[in-house]
């Protein structure tokens, strides 16, 4: 079908509506810059695969770690401070993660990786 069900005004909302505000979306990301670039890519992969409340299953956000961020979790799982973090999440109240959480996550590993020591490690000649 070309609509969907908008609940809220029970109206039924034409696709091409959602098409073109993606569009001018992705538009307006070839003027940012790659940082811009990085956090934006991470919200939409973060939107595209919450729930309908903007929040993430624990099992989503365990699965994106392993699709969309193996390379900075890879040879992690051995380390204590790897295993604490999933401990937290496995123990956050709830059983999701808005996109803070998500974002704290990410950092939380990105920090303590394999990856970005080696990146620290290359000396870049300016």
């Amino acid at each position: 079908s070309l609509e969907r069900y908008n609940s809220r005004s029970g109206e039924g909302l034409f696709l091409t509506q959602d098409i073109s505000l993606h569009i001018s979306s992705l538009l307006a990301l070839r003027k940012c810059s790659d940082l811009e670039k990085a956090i934006a890519t991470t919200a939409l992969i973060f939107r595209n695969s919450s729930d309908s409340d903007g929040k993430l299953e624990k099992a989503t956000a365990k699965d994106l770690l392993q699709t969309q961020f193996g390379n900075f979790t890879e040879g992690q799982e051995t380390k204590p401070k790897y295993r604490e973090i999933l401990s937290e999440l496995d123990e956050h109240t709830e059983n999701k993660l808005d996109f803070e959480d998500f974002m704290i996550l990410l950092l939380s590993i990105t920090v303590m990786s394999d990856l970005l020591q080696n990146i620290w490690s290359v000396k870049i000649m300016k």
